[in-house]
């Protein structure tokens, strides 16, 4: 591995180009300003519904910027967004509910027309790089509308758009992190291959089978804390050296432990 990548081995950021961000954000927007219109200005709920929307959008952002060294700290901050906006969809039900405003169905006209809009934004051969106020412009006839239910309904679609984008980023994080591992474990590979590539170093190499060996820790037994060199090839090479490596092997009497035991 190049020394470049070992400065970054996990791309972070540009969740600016997540469709997810993308969309969360113009439901973050759209609840603020819905609130505004419609809700009384003191109520509790209004600010549970803004901090939901809030954190919808914050948690991506956020997790994107952790990305770079912890996944599963990515995906903790993408499933508390998806949470978020599940309560948020609560609050927009509980409001067309209680005030007595029809719920659209999936496939009423305005809902399917919402959708069209999302599928648009959505198709990947454009290429245009868009604002937050341009991402929002196309929805601008529902959620400008005068109408609360109306509003309340198109936002609840859009949270709809962005589980269904959230869910699929989370499989994807959790497929990431079964087939190549957390950021310790990518760190641990990435130095065992830099030692491997550069064998003059100053790991020494194992008594047993030759092969570049990596700094160990102890955890158990009557050594467990201390640090030794141990084989790169571990477990199948079981070979180890004192950390001093003063008489090349890793006993005192100068014999190399076998195969099958234990520092």
């Amino acid at each position: 591995m190049s020394e470049q990548g070992l400065k970054r081995l996990r791309p972070s950021g540009g969740y600016r180009k997540l469709r997810s961000f993308r969309v969360t954000t113009i439901i973050y927007d759209a609840t603020v300003s819905f609130c505004e219109r419609f809700m009384p200005a003191h109520s509790r709920t209004v600010d549970q519904m803004v901090q939901a929307a809030r954190s919808g959008r914050q948690n991506i952002a956020e997790g994107s910027r952790a990305s770079a060294a912890s996944s599963q700290t990515e995906l903790r901050l993408v499933s508390v967004a998806r949470a978020s906006l599940d309560e948020l969809l609560l609050d927009y039900e509980d409001f067309l509910r209680q005030r007595g405003y029809r719920a659209w169905t999936k496939d009423d006209r305005e809902a399917r027309e919402v959708r069209e809009v999302g599928r648009m934004a959505s198709d990947p051969t454009d290429r245009t790089d868009r604002g937050d106020q341009a991402d929002a412009a196309p929805y601008a006839p529902w959620l400008d509308h005068a109408d609360p239910g109306v509003v309340a309904n198109t936002i609840i679609c859009l949270i709809h758009q962005a589980n269904y984008l959230l869910d699929q980023q989370i499989a994807a994080l959790e497929r990431g992190f079964v087939e190549g591992g957390g950021y310790s474990e990518q760190l641990a590979a990435a130095r065992i291959e830099h030692r491997r590539a550069h064998p003059g170093g100053n790991a020494p190499t194992c008594p047993a089978c030759g092969k570049v060996m990596v700094l160990r820790t102890a955890r158990k037994g009557a050594r467990a804390g201390s640090q030794f060199w141990g084989c790169s090839e571990y477990p199948e090479c079981k070979g180890a050296r004192k950390l001093d490596g003063s008489d090349g092997s890793d006993r005192s009497d100068g014999s190399v432990r076998s195969s099958g035991e234990q520092p």
